[in-house]
């Protein structure tokens, strides 16, 4: 069996999916959008350190924290039902689709946070998920990150020990940006979409082919 593995926010999706579906979040408790001022203090300090995994642990604790996991998983189903239907290339569907008709294993491989990742690997039907793990309180969502921030070289990691344990005779993989060239460069078949140009030129460099989704 062949295996194709997907990253989500910029390769599926066109855009983010992280701070939107907060957002959306929020704006259905309007007095709660204030919470959003808490995170500035992480965004200052993201400009200096470029911690993307402290910033968006933070974003996390102060907006979402003590969301009950229940309603936390109905309004992610919602989410990932609208993205899917509004929010993704329709390129990067016909490309799973294509995969999925010739039987290749489907994984799902994103930074971003897995109580609702898993959501879009259930409804675009992928056979396995990995995703940054979050803290839980209970059945309360604390918002701490429980892993490495699965980005640049820890998603190369995170791959390297799937492919390990697969035989697959053939790889492929899909990424938006430069911090995907790590585990790009190690399947067979990797695949920089809509890169921008300096990510293009490091892509041809290491042999990973350069698509443009619209």
């Amino acid at each position: 069996m062949s295996i194709a593995i997907f990253d989500l926010d910029g390769t599926i999706t066109r855009h983010d999916t992280l701070f939107p579906l907060v957002l959306r979040w929020l704006a259905r408790r309007p007095w709660r959008l204030l919470l959003l001022l808490r995170v500035v203090p992480a965004a200052l300090r993201f400009l200096v350190d470029r911690d993307r995994a402290a910033l968006k642990q933070a974003l996390l604790r102060c907006t979402l924290r003590g969301a009950h996991r229940a309603a936390l998983a109905d309004f992610s189903r919602e989410f990932v039902r609208d993205k899917i239907a509004r929010g993704c290339f329709r390129e990067a569907l016909t490309t799973l689709r294509r995969h999925r008709d010739a039987g290749h294993y489907l994984v799902l491989m994103s930074a971003s946070v897995d109580f609702y990742v898993p959501e879009f690997g259930r409804q675009l039907r992928f056979d396995q998920v990995i995703s940054t793990a979050v803290r839980w309180d209970a059945d309360r969502l604390d918002g701490t990150l429980t892993s490495a921030n699965r980005r640049g070289e820890e998603k190369a990691r995170c791959l390297q020990a799937l492919l390990a344990t697969r035989p697959d005779p053939d790889t492929y993989a899909y990424g938006n940006s430069a911090s995907d060239l790590p585990h790009l460069k190690l399947v067979r078949h990797g695949v920089m979409v809509n890169g921008s140009l300096a990510a293009r030129r490091e892509a041809a460099e290491l042999g990973v082919t350069c698509v443009d989704w619209t």
